[in-house]
């Protein structure tokens, strides 16, 4: 049987998301180096994390709207010619000004073309497998921190950082501009020469033009659940090395814990894009978003590697599987010709979300000398989120006949 061309979008869609992803969170492994050849502080380097988040965001949804206007293979050459010009000027950067313009805003900006554009692409081409298409393109992120930062450390064993980052940026551009090339347009389900059907079929599915979905009780609600997901889950992943160590662990050992989460992701994506192609999204999602609470909440009753281990393995299962529903959501009821604008937005809040929980894991325990504060609010913000989720009702009736219904 012949495959689907929408595979080779949803492999695009992998790699662009894994480098792109995966070089923006590179900054942890360079911030010791940069630190100690140039006297910049760290606070200063990681701000250029801060901004990533937010530029990212803000692109989304610009970068969601050229995507539904002029097609999302022009939009992914651009991040990608983006992202090597990001890493490569960054390089090079002689201030720490300079260096968080460069990487935390041109950087951020590229990143943010590849995972709405891409997951609307996915979503379009394999309509009947959606949920397993933007789980693989999800899954290029956590595959990212698994293979770009390790790449950068060998890097930097044997060169400057200076040179490790300049070759990562060449790389993403040999990589990710021939694999933008590969992204074609979903044939339309409608043929062209088939004029009775394409009559009755004239009216769209889905009516609501992007400016009216973004002012729905059903986009407040995806974005808000995805928004309080994200603040619930970055703190307790970007400050789960330094807890570890906190807790006793070896700092060897607590990176084996934050990569055995990351590797979990990967199955939580897949395996609960898969489920959710059988029992639909929303009760996946509330049920993710539920382990992912308590998981979180957990972490303040664990001291031991064995307990890290199983506890991160459930928390990545549980924060890694419900990212790419999201997407599913979006395209269900809004339908793929603004899905682009719509998840976009989405995105943008989520990145709000990841960008307040790292900030506010340095705020806690430079203030209380503790993480615990951290991990109460992430419970708590979890929940929220659980709750926001559950407060989600799709129309009973397709869009086009809810809106046709006299007043």
């Amino acid at each position: 049987m012949k495959l689907s061309y929408g595979w080779v979008v949803v492999g695009a869609g992998m790699l662009m998301t894994c480098i792109g992803i995966g070089a923006m969170l590179s900054l942890a492994v360079f911030l010791q180096p940069i630190a100690a050849d140039t006297g910049w502080s760290r606070s200063g380097i990681s701000a250029a994390a801060t901004l990533d988040f937010l530029c990212m965001g803000a692109a989304a949804f610009l970068w969601g709207i050229l995507s539904d206007r002029f097609g999302t293979r022009i939009v992914v050459l651009l991040g990608s010619v983006l992202l090597g010009i990001g890493l490569v000027t960054a390089s090079r950067a002689p201030t720490l000004t300079e260096f968080q313009l460069l990487f935390g805003i041109l950087i951020g900006v590229a990143a943010g073309s590849f995972y709405a554009p891409m997951m609307a692409a996915a979503s379009e081409w394999l309509a009947h497998r959606r949920n397993l298409a933007v789980a693989l393109v999800s899954a290029g992120m956590g595959i990212g921190t698994m293979t770009v930062s390790p790449i950068a450390g060998l890097l930097l064993g044997a060169v400057d950082w200076r040179t490790a980052m300049l070759i990562i940026g060449v790389l993403a551009w040999v990589l990710l501009i021939p694999a933008a090339l590969l992204v074609r347009r979903a044939p339309r389900s409608v043929p062209a020469t088939d004029a009775s059907l394409a009559s009755s079929s004239a009216a769209p599915e889905y009516p609501l033009t992007a400016a009216q979905a973004l002012c729905t009780p059903q986009f407040a609600a995806i974005a808000l659940t995805h928004f309080a997901c994200c603040a619930a889950h970055s703190g307790p992943i970007f400050h789960m090395v330094s807890y570890a160590t906190v807790c006793g662990l070896s700092p060897m050992l607590a990176v084996s814990v934050y990569s055995l989460a990351s590797f979990a992701g990967l199955g939580g994506r897949i395996g609960l894009g898969m489920t959710a192609d059988r029992i639909g999204a929303k009760p996946v999602l509330v049920a993710g978003l539920f382990v992912q609470a308590l998981s979180v909440g957990a972490y303040l009753f664990v001291g031991e590697l064995g307990e890290f281990y199983a506890l991160s393995v459930v928390f990545g299962l549980a924060y890694g599987g419900v990212m790419p529903l999201y997407a599913v959501l979006v395209r269900d009821y809004f339908g793929p010709r603004i899905m682009g604008t719509t998840f976009g937005a989405v995105t943008a809040f989520a990145s709000l979300g990841m960008a307040l929980g790292p900030w506010a894991g340095g705020f806690v325990f430079d203030t209380y000398g503790s993480y615990a504060t951290l991990y109460i609010g992430s419970f708590a913000i979890g929940l929220g989120a659980v709750a926001i989720a559950l407060a989600f009702r799709p129309a009973r009736v397709p869009p086009m006949q809810l809106h046709l219904k006299p007043a």
